[in-house]
């Protein structure tokens, strides 16, 4: 059997640990031979390949990014696209692809095996940790640790000029990097995306911490929205999945609260560094167990599906279902944190 693998989306920590798992567990144990798609759907859609070997992965479990590339784009959008597909599928002989992704790359995978019978396997990555029928994707646990550590040292320079510092991370519709990273690094103020929040409680929050003699962290994620009033964007441009640019949130909240509580407030972007460098330990044995399930789906022909934690046991389940609805931060846990605000 000859198996295509492609990562698709954003890239993270813990891509190249799937991918050599997939290798070296097919190579090894069920004689398949690998072929790369070079920058996800769209080295599919191209026909861009690259040979995926047992060299090619080796040394590549700590390495973060994809040493096959990434990209966004959305061959249901591109002409002729689904049938680019399959002519470069059938011109490498490719009979079964691992698609390595979040919910825009699983959810073409999901369409290409459901309307067109390409057999697909589904491996679900994505730092916002917001894929449903999954407890954790890899990628997450690096986000949050890269987060919390950059939390922690803009404390002293908080502290140091009395500034509130507003720390804006990824997080488009769930805000689980800012719960985590927010209440392990200590943040008097954490706002998500699932819940709109009050600038003027905000500023009371703040107003109370420097009562106390205590420079506020702000913890906000890009999504978020105040009560009375829109996403706050970058510009107006969407990618191919129809997706608008984020980031601005951070430097709108911080401006807000300078003019409202007459105290200096800075802001910092995270952005990337969120989701590059060398992925953590729980990335790595994530992002391996998943390769090693992703590549026995293939081997059992169990097409349709994608590889999921639950638990400690690595499950199979459809992929149209884990791309269905994404996952979000319950109220109740978001409550639940709220002792530490202000």
């Amino acid at each position: 059997m000859k198996v295509g693998v492609l990562t698709g989306g954003g890239d993270c920590p813990g891509l190249n640990a799937v991918i050599r798992a997939v290798v070296r567990k097919g190579h090894q144990e069920y004689g398949c031979e690998f072929v790369g798609f070079k920058d996800g759907w769209r080295g599919a859609v191209e026909g861009r390949t690259v040979p995926l070997d047992i060299p090619a992965v080796r040394g590549i479990l700590p390495r973060g990014g994809t040493i096959l590339g990434s990209s966004r784009t959305n061959p249901f959008k591109t002409e002729n696209g689904v049938r680019d597909i399959r002519d470069n599928l059938a011109k490498y002989e490719v009979d079964a692809l691992i698609a390595i992704g979040g919910e825009d790359t699983l959810g073409v995978a999901a369409r290409l095996h459901e309307e067109y019978g390409i057999p697909c396997v589904g491996v679900p990555k994505t730092i916002d940790n917001d894929l449903s029928a999954t407890d954790y994707t890899f990628g997450f646990d690096t986000a949050v640790g890269i987060a919390t550590e950059a939390i922690d040292r803009l404390h002293t320079t908080a502290e140091s000029h009395m500034r509130v510092l507003v720390v804006e991370v990824m997080g488009r519709h769930a805000g689980w990097i800012a719960l985590h990273s927010g209440l392990a690094g200590g943040a008097n103020v954490i706002l998500i995306p699932e819940q709109r929040f009050d600038v003027d409680q905000v500023c009371a929050w703040v107003t109370s911490r420097f009562k106390a003699s205590y420079a506020p962290i702000v913890v906000v994620a890009e999504g978020a929205m105040p009560k009375d009033g829109d996403m706050v964007l970058k510009d107006g441009t969407k990618d191919s999945f129809g997706h608008v640019r984020l980031s601005g949130v951070g430097e709108w909240l911080a401006k807000e609260i300078e003019e409202r509580t007459g105290k200096e407030a800075r802001t910092t972007v995270l952005g990337h560094i969120q989701r590059g460098g060398t992925p953590s330990a729980f990335d790595r044995w994530l992002a391996t167990r998943f390769g090693l399930h992703a590549i026995d789906a293939v081997h059992e022909g169990d097409f349709g599906k994608m590889v999921a934690l639950k638990g400690t046991d690595i499950i199979r389940v459809p992929i149209a279902d884990a791309t269905a609805k994404l996952k979000t931060v319950d109220p109740a846990l978001y409550t639940e944190v709220g002792v530490f605000f202000g």
